[in-house]
């Protein structure tokens, strides 16, 4: 079992990183989040699971998450069998290796299974990160999401699915450097091939920041960008 440990640590960051909503769960409903695990678990990812909890699916996908030893893939494809470690192209050293891609974050693989990339959307800046101070405490995660500005002229979003992935053959981005304390950032890397354990089918309503995302124009960021390689995400003044 992974458990986060929630602490009062409240770092002063701009208004354009979101924190993650509170989540209030009592032992009622992190039981019925277990038992739908270990059901969607044993059932395998041929079927998506089959989610009529009242809680919104952005709380159970955070809660595996936090509690158990899982990462999570969101995509557009509705039917992957196994994930292949495939190069990636990324400015960051990490992410830009051949490997299988995951987060241990509830919300933030959402936002790839729901932008329409077989739509109008071409450019995607997002980050999703906790904040640890020198005792090792950590805030709650923080979030920025942002697509390209002329994909709001068309439909950018789509149904998707998030994948749940075992965690044994991942590894975690090491912890940055970020406004002043470190960050760890939640994504994680896998060099082999992983067979995903089960799915989730979501669609557009059950991302909570559906509403906050922006849009970037992405030669206006790659100018920025380059003049300030460690500025993201490079708003105007």
């Amino acid at each position: 079992m992974i458990t986060t440990e929630q602490t009062s640590l409240q770092p002063e960051l701009p208004p354009y990183f979101l924190p993650r909503p509170p989540m209030d769960l009592d032992a009622s409903l992190r039981a019925a989040f277990d038992r739908l695990l270990a059901e969607a678990t044993q059932r395998g990812p041929e079927e998506a699971i089959d989610y009529t909890l009242d809680a919104p699916k952005w709380q159970f996908l955070c809660y595996l998450c936090d509690e158990h030893n899982v990462l999570l893939h969101g995509s557009g494809v509705p039917d992957i069998a196994e994930f292949e470690a495939r190069q990636s192209n990324d400015t960051e050293e990490f992410g830009n290796r051949r490997a299988v891609y995951a987060a241990s974050d509830g919300i933030w693989p959402m936002y790839f299974a729901i932008a329409n990339r077989d739509g109008p959307v071409g450019s995607l800046m997002n980050a999703c990160f906790r904040l640890v101070d020198d005792e090792g405490n950590r805030s709650r995660p923080y979030y920025f999401f942002s697509i390209n500005d002329d994909a709001f002229e068309g439909n950018p979003w789509r149904n998707g699915t998030v994948y749940i992935l075992p965690r044994a053959t991942f590894e975690q981005q090491p912890l940055d450097d970020s406004h002043g304390m470190k960050a760890q950032i939640e994504q994680w890397a896998s060099p082999v091939d992983v067979r995903p354990l089960a799915k989730l089918a979501i669609t557009p309503d059950d991302f909570p920041f559906l509403a906050e995302v922006r849009g970037h124009n992405m030669e206006r960021i790659m100018e920025r960008a380059k003049s300030d390689p460690g500025g993201f995400p490079w708003l105007a003044e």
